[in-house]
C-alpha cells in the first residue's frame, strides 16, 4: 500500500503559501494603488504599484524562507529593505526636492506586513494595510484637523495620554468596597473619552459649515448638555437661527440617547443592558427623528461650538469620580431602599447619563444590581437628562426657543416614561 502523507502534507504547504502570496499581493496592491492615486501629475513617482507590491511579496517571501531554512534570511532582507527606504528617502528629498519620509516609511511597513502574513498573523495584516491605507489617504484632512487644533487642546491631549498610561499599569485590579476596580474604571473613561473625542474631532472639522443640525448631532456625542447650551446662546444673538437651533437640540439629546446605548454595550459587552435598554431608547429617537423631518432647517451658519476636549484631564477627572461616587451610592441605595433607590440615582442625569448609564450596567456585571434595573436606571437618566435641557434653555437660550424645546421634550418625557413603565412590566414577567 502506497504512503501518500509526504505527498500531503507537501500539497497542503503549497497551497497555505499560495494563499499567503495572494495575500501580500493584494495588500501591496491596495497601498500602491493608494500612492499612485493621490500623487500629482507633476511630481515624479518613485514607488508605486508594483513597488508596494514587491515590497510585500518580499516580506512574506523572507520570513517563510526563515521558517524553513535559516532565520538569517530575514535579518538580511530587513537590513536590506531599511537601505532601500533610506535610498529612497535620500533620492526624494535631496534629489528630487520633495519634502517628507511618508513614503519610504510606508514602503517599509508595507515590508512588515509581508513578515505578519508569513507568520499566520492574517488579521494583523490586513487591519494593518487598511489603516495604513486610511492614514496615507487622510493626508490633507489630517493636516487640516492638526493645523486647527489649539495649543491648550494638544497639551490636555498629551497630559491625559500621560497620566493614563502611567496610572493604568499602576491602578489596582482588585475591588475596593467590594464595588469599584480602579482599573477598570480608568479602562471605562478611556474608552468612552476617546469614542467622545472622535466626535470632538469630526466637530471640529465641519464646524457649523453644515448647519446647527450636524454641529448638534455630533455635539451630542461629546456633551448634549453643553452642546445644547452652546446652540442655545447663538439663538439667542441671532433668532432667525431658531428653527436651525431648535433641530439641533433635538439631534444632541438623540445622539445622547444612542451615545448611551454604546457606553451600556462598552461597560457590559454580553449586551444584555444594552438589548434592556434598547426598545425606550428607540421609541424616544424615533419620534424625536420624526420630530425633525416636520421641522426645516436654515442655512449654514458661521458660528462655532465651544465645547472641552474629552482628553482634558478636568474631564476625565469628573467622569471618573462621578462613576466611583454613583456606583458606590447605587450599591448601598439598593441594600437600604431597594430597587427604588437604585432608580434614585437616575437623578444624576442632570449631571451626566452618561456617567448614570456606565455605573448602572458595571453594577450589573459585577451582580450587585440586576440587568432589569440596570436598564431602567439608564433610561430613566436619559430622560432626566432630557429634561434637564429645558432648563438649559430657559437660562441660556431666547424664550421662543425655550417654547418650542419645552414643549416637544414635555412630550419626549411624558412617552418615554409611559413607554419604561409598560417596558417594565413586559421584562418583570418575561424574567
Amino acid at each position: 500500500m502506497l504512503d501518500l502523507t509526504p505527498q500531503f502534507y507537501s500539497n497542503n504547504a503549497d497551497i497555505e503559501f499560495f494563499q499567503k502570496l495572494a495575500l501580500a499581493t493584494f495588500i501591496g496592491i491596495l497601498i500602491g494603488i493608494e500612492r499612485e492615486h493621490r500623487r500629482p501629475e507633476e511630481v515624479e513617482l518613485i514607488a508605486g504599484v508594483r513597488t508596494f507590491t514587491l515590497s510585500c511579496i518580499a516580506g512574506m517571501i523572507s520570513s517563510y524562507l526563515a521558517t524553513i531554512a535559516n532565520s538569517g534570511v530575514l535579518l538580511v532582507s530587513l537590513g536590506f529593505f531599511a537601505a532601500i527606504c533610506a535610498i529612497y528617502a535620500y533620492i526624494k528629498n535631496a534629489i528630487l526636492k520633495q519634502p517628507g519620509i511618508t513614503g519610504p516609511i510606508a514602503l517599509y511597513c508595507t515590508f512588515l506586513l509581508g513578515i505578519l502574513i508569513s507568520y499566520n498573523h492574517y488579521l494583523i495584516a490586513i487591519v494593518g494595510a487598511v489603516v495604513l491605507t486610511l492614514l496615507l489617504a487622510e493626508k490633507r484632512p489630517l493636516h487640516s484637523f492638526a493645523a486647527s487644533l489649539a495649543d491648550n487642546e494638544i497639551i490636555s491631549a498629551v497630559r491625559f495620554l500621560a497620566v493614563v498610561f502611567i496610572l493604568f499599569p499602576q491602578a489596582p485590579n482588585e475591588l475596593f468596597l467590594g464595588i469599584i476596580n480602579p482599573r477598570w474604571i480608568l479602562l471605562i473613561v478611556i474608552t468612552v473619552a476617546t469614542i467622545s473625542f472622535i466626535s470632538f474631532v469630526m466637530l471640529r472639522r465641519v464646524g457649523t459649515h453644515y448647519g446647527l443640525s450636524l454641529s448638534g448631532m455630533l455635539g451630542g456625542l461629546v456633551n448634549s448638555e453643553a452642546t445644547t447650551g452652546a446652540i442655545a446662546a447663538i439663538v439667542k444673538r441671532r433668532n432667525e437661527l431658531t428653527t436651525s437651533g431648535y433641530v439641533g437640540i433635538l439631534l444632541s439629546n438623540a445622539s445622547m440617547l444612542m451615545r448611551n446605548l454604546l457606553i451600556a454595550f462598552i461597560v457590559d459587552p454580553s449586551g444584555k443592558v444594552l438589548m434592556l435598554m434598547l426598545p425606550p431608547q428607540l421609541l424616544i429617537t424615533a419620534v424625536s427623528v420624526g420630530t425633525i423631518l416636520r421641522a426645516k432647517d436654515s442655512e449654514p451658519v458661521n458660528e462655532t461650538i465651544k465645547l472641552e476636549s474629552p482628553f482634558a484631564l478636568s474631564s476625565a477627572i469628573k467622569f471618573a469620580l462621578g462613576f466611583a461616587v454613583l456606583s458606590v451610592f447605587s450599591t448601598f441605595a439598593n441594600r437600604w431602599a431597594g430597587v427604588a433607590g437604585v432608580y434614585a440615582t437616575a437623578l444624576g442625569g442632570f449631571i451626566s447619563s452618561a456617567v448614570v448609564t456606565a455605573s448602572a450596567a458595571a453594577l450589573a456585571v459585577s451582580g450587585h444590581v440586576s440587568y432589569n434595573t440596570a436598564a431602567m436606571t439608564a433610561v430613566l437618566a436619559g430622560i432626566v437628562s432630557t429634561g434637564n435641557k429645558i432648563i438649559i434653555i430657559k437660562l441660556a437660550g431666547s424664550q421662543e426657543l425655550a417654547e418650542m424645546v419645552k414643549k416637544t421634550f414635555t412630550g419626549f418625557i411624558i412617552l418615554g416614561t409611559v413607554g419604561l413603565m409598560i417596558w417594565g412590566v413586559i421584562i418583570t414577567y418575561a424574567y
